[in-house]
This record gives C-alpha cells, structure tokens and sequence, in this order.
C-alpha cells in the first residue's frame, strides 16, 4: 500500500504560503490514486523555484539546465517508453528560455507530461517578469510597468494543436489533482499549466485574486471542438476556466518510430555479434 510518507524527500524551503506546496501535496495524492510508485516514473526539472520540486519528493529525477527540461525528457522517454515521464518547469524558465523546446514538444507528440508552476514572476531571481506577468504590471525591475504583452501558453498550446492541454490552480487541491491524474493517464504530450500565487514577489495575482475569477469547466463543454477550446483558452481578465480544454487523441511521436514497437530501447541488444566490424567499418570512413 503506499503512502505519502513513500514519496518523502528533503524538506521544502519554499517561502512559507507558497502555491507549490499545494501542487506537491496534490501531486503525491496523484500518485498514490494512480498507484504509482516512485521507482515507477521519473521528473527532469530545471531552474528555479519550481526546480526544486523533484528534490522534496523520492523519485527518479534529473535536475537539467534552465529552459532545458523537455530536450532531456524526450530523451528519457525515447530510452525507456514504458517508463512515466514527467518535466516539471516555471513559467519563465518553460514559456521564456524554454519556449521553442516547447513548441517542438508539442509538435512531436512526445509522451511526456509538463507540469508548468506559472506563478507569472521569476521567484528565484526575485521578481524579474516573466512571459506570463500581466501587461502594466509593476515590479522592481519594470518601474514604468511591464510593456510586452501577456503571453497565454494554453492559446498557443491548443493553436499548435497539442494533444492534451489543462489549466489547474493551486488554491484547489482536489481539482488540481484530478486533472494531474488525466494528463498521466493521457497518451501523448500533456500540457497542465498550474496558476501558482508567489506571495512574496507577485503582489497582484494573489489567493484572492484567483479564487475571484477561477471557476471549473463543467456541464456539455466537449475538450475534443478545437474551436470551442480555442475560444475557452482565450477567457482571461473577470473569469478563468480551469480544467481540461483541449484534447486529440493523435498518434504519439513513440509510435511513429518502428524501433520501439516492440519493445523499449533498453531492452534492445546494445550489440549484434559483429558490432566490433560495424564499428571499424565506420570508423575507417573518418581516415
């Protein structure tokens, strides 16, 4: 049976009040609904504070580089696509120097599930804006106000037609969780992006100021209208939907390639009984 205690890692230091409390404690609920045990799944993660989940959690994990997490995620899941895949990433450190990682994620199909902490402010380096900080919006280093515009990464997602996009929010545990047990289960890439309150640099998009706007998708909405979900993901400002808005069950990038559909990479045999003229056969074309 397991437990939470199973998934204990170092203990946390985030800034006490902090949304990624909610989304660790909502994920390791996740895992245990699922049955999943830690030696079963693995998280790349990169830098900052949403970089350090993997670190309060007992898992498989590679700490990567900034913007950097789904390159090393894809090349998990192509070693072993039986092995569950998870990248955890901030908004700045996905949507900024990792954007064009994203995109090509999206695009591929690749089975990794992305977790994105968008708490809209660059926390580690203490309250720079990040793609997803809100036009106008004040901080130590935009004194005028920031002056680009607010970056919706569920709009681009569901543009670029990718297989599976969500949005949660820290301040619900229990439908947080729920969509974190849908986007695993899902086959193919899955995009949940978590609205995430940072209570010590991002003074406009509080506790309060989401649980004034959030509110869950329910009733006769159909994920799989493209339209419809495009036209959901563009709801921002007086209401936010969170939930599941987009979904296409398209062939996964795993699939598409005839090595693995037998089996895992690890599993193939790393040498044929002529691997050593192979080799100096490839060799001998460099001389």
């Amino acid at each position: 049976m397991i437990s939470l205690a199973d998934y204990q890692g170092k203990m946390p230091a985030w800034c006490p009040g902090c949304g990624n409390y909610s989304i660790l404690r909502a994920f390791k609920e996740a895992l245990i609904e699922l049955y999943i045990a830690p030696h079963e799944f693995t998280i790349v993660s990169g830098i900052g504070q949403a970089g350090k989940f993997p670190h309060y959690l007992r898992c498989n994990t590679f700490n990567g580089l900034h913007g950097r997490t789904l390159p090393v995620a894809t090349g998990i899941r192509l070693a072993n696509n039986k092995m569950l895949v998870i990248a955890v990433a901030g908004d700045g450190d996905c949507y900024g120097e990792g954007g064009n990682h994203l995109i090509h994620a999206i695009r591929r199909n690749i089975g990794v599930k992305l977790f994105v902490h968008n708490n809209q402010i660059y926390g580690l380096t203490k309250g720079q804006v990040s793609p997803t900080s809100m036009e106008g919006m004040f901080t130590k280093n935009q004194p005028f106000g920031v002056l680009s515009g607010q970056l919706n990464p569920v709009t681009l997602a569901v543009a670029l037609d990718c297989s599976f996009v969500a949005r949660g929010f820290a301040g619900d545990i229990n439908h947080l969780k729920g969509i974190m047990k849908e986007a695993i289960n899902h086959k193919g890439f899955a995009l949940l992006d978590i609205l995430q309150p940072c209570v010590t640099f991002n003074k406009v998009n509080t506790y309060d100021w989401y649980r004034q706007r959030v509110y869950p998708i329910e009733g006769e909405y159909n994920p799989e209208d493209r339209l419809s979900a495009f036209k959901k993901s563009l709801e921002w400002g007086d209401r936010i939907p969170i939930g599941v808005i987009y979904i296409n069950r398209r062939q996964t990038f795993e699939e598409r390639i005839p090595f693995l559909k037998d089996r895992p990479l690890i599993d193939h045999e790393l040498f044929t009984d002529n691997w050593s003229e192979s080799i100096k056969k490839a060799l001998d074309e460099f001389f």
